[in-house]
């Protein structure tokens, strides 16, 4: 065989250098490996210490001081772990920080091309989160709020969300989102003593399922506010004339002692609301019945939230379209030819895979009587189903960058096979070069909120006023873990104690 011209050997050796460099750069679900092991683990703390080395800080409390590609994105996922830790108030800073940092991706308005450039964009531009996102960016912080009694801090992260949640309406009218956030923003507004805005999120929450510890609630709201939605009407046995009453202030009170066995401490602040009537055992419709218990002469709200698993995540897919073509010819022809024009013809884009669940499903009981959890939210599905109407987009940038490629590789062989000496050998490994090359390089966006609870659960109960001892168990594929909490609820305020379990 001819040997191979010096300058056509420098410019092969090149691209397998660029090649092989090609290999090493990481997306961000590779980047961010550590810290869901970590998570998978149950070590919530080393989670957290991964996070804070991408973040190049030493502490949870620290923020960068300079923002570089990503970080915003490294701290909503920090402020998630740190939820499931139980530092609501580090948290909720982190989760404001996020969501102010974060650009949103309208794929209402966008088409093939703009999002095509977006997905395919990893290392050059900043991270915009999907609706679904944004929208849970608001439902995870209201859960701090309440945590910690804030009803005014909370009030504001409603507002937000319903910007979000309003944009969602906009280009998906048939279906509601995230009834977790509907549901807490309408405790938030029945604490403040808002009836007509209460029962207007609780609306919106029955739109996408049905919730049994929102009855009561509602038949109560019903005797102060006039709303009546469909779903409303539903849940009363007859229509019942709004009654006026003043409208209370929330004063909150000082926090109790709380324990958590085996895992972090559940802060669960009791909030009085001077000037609420409190209502009586009797009165709470198909609210959970304390039968053990005689009834109080005062008694408080009791809201219990459960999170557990994580969304799926990104991670690069590639489909080898040319390939399977060429095998195929080369089998019922004997030519070789479109294996060499095949076999880098592959589609690369961002495929959804799930993580490993170990918990899905939650159980409550409260001084030792069993109250049902109603699944707010399933985040997956909504999850999966907004990645499914991008996939047609996604694909069609996929198949438009391996046009580009083909392209460039067709160029290398025009210009390798003008060497007078075995040119057509050099054009066909300018063009592998060339185009095996780009494939390495393209590497499709796979940044997405990987710590994203899957499930949302909630409970509620009018109590006794006074300390409560409270066990939620987790169950799943994995096993079962039962955490406790005992939670202060102070006559006519209320109580919200969060568990989280990111895996």
């Amino acid at each position: 065989m001819p040997p191979t011209p010096k300058h056509s050997r420098s410019a092969l050796g090149a691209w397998v250098v660029a090649l092989g460099l090609a290999g090493g750069c990481a997306t961000y679900s590779e980047r961010t490996d550590a810290a869901r092991d970590a998570l998978q683990r149950g070590d919530v703390p080393g989670g957290i210490e991964q996070l804070n080395k991408f973040l190049k800080v030493r502490r949870s409390s620290e923020l960068p001081d300079k923002w570089k590609k990503d970080f915003e994105l490294v701290v909503l996922e920090r402020a998630t772990m740190l939820q499931a830790q139980g530092d609501y108030e580090t948290s909720a800073r982190d989760f404001e920080v996020a969501d102010k940092q974060l650009e949103l991706l309208d794929i209402s308005r966008d088409g093939a091309g703009k999002l095509g450039k977006y997905i395919y964009s990893d290392s050059a531009t900043k991270f915009k989160a999907s609706p679904t996102e944004k929208l849970s960016i608001n439902a995870m912080n209201l859960c701090n709020y309440l945590v910690r009694g804030d009803l005014q801090g909370a009030k504001v992260e409603a507002k937000r969300f319903t910007v979000i949640r309003n944009y969602m309406r906009d280009y998906d009218p048939e279906h509601e989102h995230n009834a977790f956030g509907s549901y807490l923003a309408g405790f938030v507004y029945e604490q403040l003593g808002q009836a007509d805005e209460a029962l207007r999120y609780y609306d919106e929450a029955l739109q996408e399922r049905e919730f049994a510890s929102l009855r009561g609630p509602i038949a109560g709201l019903s005797q102060r506010g006039s709303y009546r939605g469909e779903r409303i009407r539903s849940y009363l046995p007859q229509d019942v004339a709004p009654t006026p009453t003043p409208t209370p202030t929330p004063t909150p009170t000082p926090s109790p002692s709380t324990t958590d066995a085996p895992v972090p401490a559940v802060d669960a602040p009791p909030v009085q609301r001077p000037g609420t009537a409190a209502p009586s055992l009797a009165s709470i419709g198909s609210q959970p019945a304390w039968p053990a218990l005689a009834p109080a002469k005062t008694t408080g709200e009791l809201l219990v939230i459960a999170k557990t698993g994580r969304v799926p995540y990104k991670v690069p897919k590639r489909i080898p379209i040319g390939l399977a073509i060429g095998l195929a010819g080369a089998y019922v022809t004997g030519d070789t030819t479109l294996l060499e024009y095949g076999m880098f013809k592959v589609v690369t884009y961002p495929e959804l895979v799930a993580h490993d669940t170990v918990f899905d499903a939650a159980a409550l009981t409260v001084d030792g009587h069993a109250l049902d959890m109603d699944l707010a939210t399933d985040v997956t599905s909504e999850i999966v189903g907004e990645y499914e109407d991008m996939k047609p987009k996604i694909i069609g940038a996929a198949l438009t960058r391996m046009i580009a490629r083909a392209a460039a590789a067709e160029a290398g062989r025009a210009a390798g096979s003008q060497s007078k000496e075995a040119g057509g050998l050099i054009g066909f490994l300018a063009a592998a070069a060339i185009e095996g090359t780009m494939v390495a390089l393209d590497k499709p966006d796979t940044r997405s909120w990987t710590t994203l609870p899957a499930r949302a659960y909630v409970a509620r109960a009018t109590v006794p006023a006074g300390t409560h001892e409270i066990f939620v168990t987790l169950t799943g594929p994995g096993g079962s873990e039962r955490r406790r909490a005992t939670v202060t609820v102070a006559p006519g305020g209320f109580a919200v104690v969060d568990v989280t379990s990111l895996r």
